[in-house]
C-alpha cells in the first residue's frame, strides 16, 4: 500500500456506499450541507444530472443542472465530499448520451428529457 492509497482511505466518505444508482438524465435532489458563519443547514439542490465522472473513484464527481429564475445553474458535487448528505432520485430519465451538455443551449420544451418507465427503482 503506497502513500496515495493511505491518503485516499483517510479522506474517503462512508456515505458514498449509500448513494443510489443514478445515471445521466435522471432528476435528482442533492441534500448539501451549507455553512453560513457559525451555523450550518441542509439545502436541497434539485435538477437534472448532466454528467458523471469516475463514479467509484476518489476524484469522481457528478454535475447537476437546474433553471432558477430563468437562469441555468450548475453545481458539481464530488462523490466523497463531506458536504453531500444524501441523494434522492426524483425521476428517472431516458438519455442516450452520458454527457448532456447540449441542455445548456436549450430552453423550454426542447430541454426536457423523457421519463424512463422501464428502468426499475433500485
Amino acid at each position: 500500500m503506497n502513500l496515495l492509497d493511505v491518503v485516499n482511505a483517510d479522506h474517503a466518505n462512508a456515505k458514498v456506499k449509500n448513494l443510489p444508482d443514478f445515471k445521466s438524465g435522471d432528476t435528482i435532489a442533492v441534500h448539501a450541507k451549507i455553512t453560513e458563519g457559525a451555523k450550518s443547514r441542509i439545502q436541497i439542490f434539485e435538477g437534472v444530472c448532466i454528467a458523471i465522472k469516475e463514479k467509484g473513484q476518489m476524484s469522481g464527481h457528478f454535475r447537476v443542472r437546474k433553471v432558477s429564475g430563468g437562469y441555468g445553474v450548475e453545481r458539481v458535487f464530488p462523490f466523497h465530499s463531506p458536504n453531500v448528505e444524501k441523494v434522492e432520485i426524483v425521476q428517472r430519465g431516458k438519455a442516450r448520451k452520458s454527457k448532456l451538455y447540449y441542455l445548456r443551449e436549450r430552453s423550454g420544451k426542447s430541454a426536457r428529457i423523457a421519463i424512463d418507465y422501464d428502468r426499475k427503482d433500485a
